[in-house]
């Protein structure tokens, strides 16, 4: 008869042996994070320093386009490669694209130096997750995903600071600098200093299928595009071919053989993968409408200061890394439970949001954050973990390194998504309180059927059985 299943501490995971392994992977996150946000305090100097105005959006934009393309790939190239060798490239082309902002002369070349810091930054969180379900034996997974939340957090407050004090310290250039050194010596220390990590396994390596790869860039370009067009026909034209492209990357990836790039059938919700990423991607657009125009409606219709605002948008990091480290310890046999808890609670926050947003008090829309965070960070590392028992091993490192991808390019899609809501409503025209809290009705609204849709996926998920 077999005893109950050990749950691990914190003193195991920061114990000999996994302490090196859990900062590998706690850095690749915050600097994928912390840079994605660093640029939207420096923006403004930026552009009076090199000009590009009308190209500002595009430094969010490619930024994820990089980031999703390199995270799909990188579940492949861990299966062929090993960790070792691909996170230090992964490291090292992230220091490169910072060193192309310190020295941009101009807006398009600073583009550049986002799109390799999107592909390093997107490829190093993606192994990094391959690395925590390979690297951490089944007890310690869940702390140490609970690690990597704390980061995400962190990142979500130091990201945007850092990037006030270079601009008011020192200048934009040093920003960049200092995450490239960081990315440098991560480089090196992985390569040189981190032999533990597995280099190469048995598998015999392939190509990496560019033409798929492709074609997920131009469906993120489609739906990146989407969310900057200010005309509702082009945003919606964009939206609809980026998700074409997305269908036909789906299709393609999932005949293709050892070399596909996702999980099989991962928009396929009939099965467990299918249902994880189908789940992931809906709740993430449905969540996009505070993030994306919340501070604006809050100030228009309810005269919310900025910082408030922004502490308010900032509570989902807060509860998601505290929900995080505190279910970490729950055993396996909870995993069910606590995903549906968790996406439960996830949808409610958005139907809050319908009647919060427009009608107040503003601490009720903040209660709504808290619940978002606390939803997502309980369920995060279960959905991981039982995905990972669930679908076929060959698919293992595809599955964990998908899920950071399928969620920024669920908040890709939810931008684009909101966007099309607002417009439909009126933003561009709406001057008074009244008409922006008709605006916030439609696109907290819009959303809802889209979080219930994720709530649909959640159940296949969590009564699949492998």
């Amino acid at each position: 008869m077999e005893g109950p299943v050990r749950t691990a501490g914190w003193r195991d995971l920061l114990g000999a042996g996994h302490l090196s392994v859990l900062i590998l992977v706690c850095l690749g996150p915050w600097l994928h994070a912390a840079d994605a946000l660093l640029i939207t305090t420096m923006m403004p100097a930026i552009v009076d320093d090199i000009g590009g105005a009308t190209l500002v959006a595009w430094n969010f934009a490619i930024y994820e386009v990089g980031s999703i393309a390199a995270g799909a790939a990188s579940g492949l190239v861990a299966a062929r490669r090993g960790l070792r060798r691909p996170m230090a490239v992964a490291a090292a082309v992230f220091a490169l694209g910072c060193a192309v902002a310190v020295v941009a002369p101009s807006m398009p070349v600073l583009l550049a130096g986002r799109l390799a810091q999107g592909v390093g930054g997107g490829g190093l969180v993606g192994l990094c997750y391959v690395a925590v379900v390979r690297l951490f034996p089944g007890p310690l997974m869940p702390r140490a995903m609970a690690a990597v939340s704390l980061t995400w957090g962190a990142s979500a407050f130091v990201g945007p600071l850092a990037g006030g004090f270079f601009v008011t310290w020192a200048d934009w250039r040093t920003g960049f600098a200092f995450f490239g050194l960081q990315a440098a010596a991560l480089a090196l220390w992985i390569w040189f200093g981190l032999r533990s990590v597995p280099e190469a396994p048995a598998a015999a390596a392939t190509r990496l299928p560019w033409r798929r790869l492709a074609l997920l860039s131009l469906a993120i370009l489609g739906v990146a595009f989407a969310g900057i067009v200010a005309a509702v026909e082009w945003m919606a034209l964009s939206l609809c071919l980026g998700l074409a492209a997305l269908g036909l990357f789906a299709r393609l990836d999932g005949r293709a053989g050892p070399d596909r790039l996702w999980p099989r059938g991962a928009l396929d919700p009939r099965g467990a993968a299918g249902a994880a990423v189908v789940m992931v991607l809906a709740i993430n657009v449905a969540t996009m409408g505070v993030a994306t125009y919340g501070p604006i409606l809050l100030e228009r219709i309810h005269g919310t200061a900025p910082l408030i605002s922004g502490w308010i948008v900032a509570i989902v990091s807060i509860a998601w890394t505290a929900s995080a480290v505190l279910v970490a310890g729950a055993p396996e046999r909870y995993d069910s439970r606590i995903i549906a808890l968790g996406m439960a609670i996830v949808a409610v926050s958005v139907a809050l949001s319908v009647h919060a947003v427009p009608e107040g008090p503003v601490a009720l829309v903040a209660l709504g954050m808290a619940l978002e965070g606390l939803g997502y960070g309980m369920a995060w590392t279960f959905i991981l973990r039982r995905g990972g028992r669930l679908i076929a091993p060959e698919d293992a490192d595809r599955f964990a390194a998908a899920l950071p991808t399928v969620a920024r390019l669920g908040y890709a899609l939810g931008a684009s998504f909101v966007g099309i809501l607002a417009n439909r409503a009126g933003f561009a025209a709406a001057t008074g309180p009244d008409e922006m809290a008709h605006v916030a009705r439609v696109i907290f609204a819009g959303s809802l059927p889209v979080a219930l849709l994720g709530l649909a996926a959640m159940l296949r998920f969590v009564t699949a059985r492998g």
